[in-house]
C-alpha cells in the first residue's frame, strides 16, 4: 500500500484550514485517513502549524511520500531534517546525541527567525497603526479646522447683511463713505478682536457719516424748494407778460376800430354813395 503524507481541507469557505495526514494514496483528499500528524492554518501570519515530528519522521523512514505542500511544511518545521540525521545514525556517519545536537541547534536559529519575524510584523503593525492615527488626527484637525472658517465666514456674512441693512437708508447720498465703514467693520469681526478704542472711534464715524447724510439732505431739500420758488417766479411772470401783452393788444384794436368809426363819422352824406349807386 503506497502511503502519501498530505493535507486534508476544513474550516468554512474563505477561511481554510488544514490536517496534516498520512493517508492512503488511493483514498480521496478529504477521505479516510491512517494518522493525523498535525495541523496547518494559513489565516495567520505567519502561518500556524502544529506537527508531530517524531511522528511525521516514522512514516517517511516507512517509505511515506509527502505531497510538495506537505514537503515544504515538513522541512520548515524540521522534519525533513530529523529524518536525514536519523538516517545518518542508521548508516553509521554520527551518533544520536550528535545528531540530536544539531538538530536542536536548528531548532534555535530557527525559532530566532520566526521570532525576528514575529517581532518585524509586529513593530510593521505598529507603525501602520501609528501612521494611520496620525492621519486620522490631522484629518479631525482639518475638519475642525474648515468647521471653524465656515462658522466664521458665516458670521461676517451676518455681520455684513446687518451693517448694510442698517445703512441702506444712506448708502446713496454716502456710498463711499458707508462703503468704507462696511468693510472696517467687517475686518474688525473677522478678526474677533477689536481694541475699544477702535470700537468708539468706529463709532464716532458711524455717527458723523449720519449727521453729514442728514446735512447734504437738509441742503438737497433747501436747494430744491428754493427752484420750486424760482421757477413759480418764473412762470409768474411770464405769464404776467403774455397777459399784459394780450391787453396792450386788445387796447390797440379796440383803439383802431375807434379810430375808423370817427372817420365815417366825418365823412359827408354827398361824399357817401347812394343805394342806387352801390
Amino acid at each position: 500500500m503506497s502511503v502519501k503524507i498530505r493535507l486534508q481541507r476544513h474550516g468554512k469557505k474563505g477561511k481554510p484550514f488544514y490536517w496534516i495526514v498520512a493517508a492512503d494514496a488511493r483514498s480521496k483528499r478529504d477521505g479516510r485517513l491512517l494518522e493525523k500528524l498535525g495541523t496547518y492554518n494559513p489565516n495567520t501570519n505567519p502561518a500556524t502549524i502544529n506537527l508531530d515530528i517524531d511522528g511525521a519522521v516514522k512514516w517517511l523512514q516507512n517509505g511515506a511520500q509527502p505531497t510538495d505542500t506537505a514537503r515544504a511544511i515538513l522541512s520548515y518545521k524540521g522534519a525533513m531534517l530529523k529524518n536525514h540525521l536519523a538516517g545518518g545514525v542508521i548508516k553509521g556517519a554520527l551518533t544520536e546525541d550528535q545528531a540530536e545536537k544539531k538538530f536542536d541547534a536548528w531548532l534555535e536559529e530557527k525559532s530566532s527567525k520566526i521570532s525576528a519575524k514575529a517581532d518585524g510584523l509586529a513593530k510593521a503593525k505598529a507603525d501602520a497603526e501609528a501612521k494611520a492615527l496620525e492621519i486620522e488626527k490631522e484629518i479631525n484637525e482639518k475638519r475642525k479646522t474648515d468647521a471653524l472658517d465656515a462658522e466664521n465666514a458665516a458670521v461676517k456674512a451676518e455681520a455684513d447683511a446687518k451693517i448694510k441693512a442698517e445703512v441702506k437708508e444712506t448708502e446713496e447720498e454716502a456710498p463711499q463713505t458707508i462703503d468704507d465703514a462696511v468693510e472696517a467693520a467687517s475686518e474688525a469681526i473677522a478678526k474677533k478682536v477689536v481694541p475699544e478704542e477702535e470700537v468708539k472711534a468706529e463709532t464716532e464715524v458711524e455717527a458723523e457719516v449720519e449727521v453729514e447724510a442728514e446735512t447734504e439732505v437738509e441742503v438737497e431739500v433747501e436747494v430744491k424748494e428754493e427752484a420750486e420758488v424760482k421757477e413759480e417766479a418764473e412762470v409768474k411772470a411770464e405769464t404776467e407778460t403774455k397777459v399784459e401783452a394780450k391787453v396792450e393788444k386788445e387796447v390797440e384794436v379796440k383803439a383802431e376800430a375807434e379810430a375808423e368809426t370817427e372817420v365815417e363819422e366825418e365823412t359827408p352824406a354827398k361824399d357817401k354813395p347812394s343805394k342806387e349807386e352801390e
